[in-house]
């Protein structure tokens, strides 16, 4: 059992970002249709919720992080699936607006606390030899999250009013605290586990944090994770009304959610395959073209290309995110990797929360999508020109000085 355990720990990172993030951005979308039609909100108002969770989370990550490595990976995820399940039960309470935005700040810490850090550092706590594989399982919960939540709460939709079905998915939140309680534990002694082979680890050569931020390969990197954070984020949240203002049953926008989040994760997959063995730069030029071909289509308002554009715009992001984890490691190395990549999430995370809120906004003013679309196409040419002024080099610590 010890031999096997690490991947158990793989297995739990994966279902918690499922659950996190799927009840706290991706799975929320489908119930906007009724919230507007209960209290008339206008988008812009609405969505202003999400750029409130990914600004809070963004913001709070550093002190979590501060409580993560004082007191572990397992407490801060207890207290974060309790967050979870009274954020659940207050949003079928909710009358007001402040009063959602106020449910959407406790979602964004409790995406601190049991979202992304939370897993990568579990994961990491008990792998160093098959460290990269751990983390790609416990990645796979976002999209599994982005896929699999909308169908759920779309489903309760059909079987209860909105309030009802808010308080029925406590039982996640609930069943993943148990799971924590019971089957996590923190590893403080790497070396005597199996996985966790000390002659494994590598050296942390490279940049520091402030030769990173000296260089425009880091600024770049910057540039194409905010303008396409922007732009998924929008489109994903969006997503859902757009195709019901296309007159598309309530199942098949959701639907669409999923093909989005499907595709995401084997773009994933495949891209990640690819940089492996090809030219890490022409990769990434393939998954912008794919993801401009995808927002063409999304522009264009025309149902016919409604999925063409959901499984590009999926699958090309898909990869496109991968490689800018891979690419601050090999333009920077891991001796800050942590604040490099950090820094650059919480900048990301403003970005993703933007494109929500202001696809809303654009919507609002103008009465349709059609601007917010184009603008997408616009920012994702944008990323694909600022990809130019990226130098991905070895992390040696002689040749990274030349990619400033």
């Amino acid at each position: 059992m010890k031999r096997y355990f690490p991947w158990l720990m793989a297995l739990v990172a994966c279902l918690a970002l499922w659950i996190s993030n799927g009840l706290s951005i991706s799975g929320l979308s489908v119930f906007d249709e009724a919230l507007l039609n209960e209290f008339g909100w206008d988008r812009g108002a609405l969505k202003l919720n999400g750029f409130i969770t990914l600004a809070v989370a963004g913001l709070v990550a550093p002190f979590a992080g501060v409580l993560i490595d004082r007191y572990g990976v397992r407490i801060c995820m207890v207290f974060g699936w309790v967050l979870l399940a009274l954020a659940l039960y207050g949003y079928s309470l909710i009358n007001s607006l402040s009063e959602l935005y106020a449910i959407h700040v406790v979602l964004g810490i409790v995406l601190t606390l049991c979202g992304l850090n939370a897993a990568v550092i579990l994961v990491s706590q008990w792998f160093v030899k098959h460290r990269g594989l751990a983390i790609g399982i416990a990645l796979v919960g976002t999209s599994l999250g982005g896929a699999l939540m909308p169908q759920y709460g779309t489903y309760l939709l059909t079987k209860m009013d909105w309030r009802q079905a808010f308080q029925a998915e406590i039982v996640f939140p609930v069943l993943m605290l148990l799971v924590t309680i019971f089957v996590v534990r923190n590893n403080t002694a790497q070396a005597e586990d199996a996985e966790t082979d000390s002659a494994a680890v590598v050296p942390e050569e490279g940049m520091s944090y402030g030769e990173a931020l000296r260089t425009r390969t880091f600024w770049a990197i910057t540039v194409v994770a905010m303008t396409t954070f922007y732009t998924v984020l929008g489109a994903q949240a969006h997503l859902f009304l757009h195709m019901r203002d296309l007159e598309f049953t309530a199942a098949m926008a959701t639907n669409a959610i999923s093909v989005f989040f499907g595709c995401a994760l084997v773009g994933k997959f495949i891209f990640g395959l690819l940089a492996d063995h090809l030219d890490g730069r022409k990769v990434l030029v393939g998954n912008f073209i794919i993801m401009i071909a995808g927002a063409v289509c999304l522009a264009s308002m025309q149902p016919a290309l409604i999925w063409i554009a959901v499984a590009a715009f999926g699958f090309g992001w898909g990869g496109v995110y991968t490689l800018i984890q891979l690419n601050v490691v090999n333009a920077f190395g891991l001796k800050a990797a942590g604040k490099i990549l950090g820094t650059i999430t919480v900048l990301d995370a403003i970005g993703g929360g933007l494109g929500i809120w202001l696809t809303g906004v654009l919507y609002t003013i103008h009465g349709s999508y059609d601007i917010a679309f184009i603008i997408y196409v616009l920012l994702i040419v944008t990323a694909m020109a600022a990809m130019t002024q990226m130098k991905i080099g070895s992390a040696a610590p002689s040749k990274l000085a030349a990619a400033s």
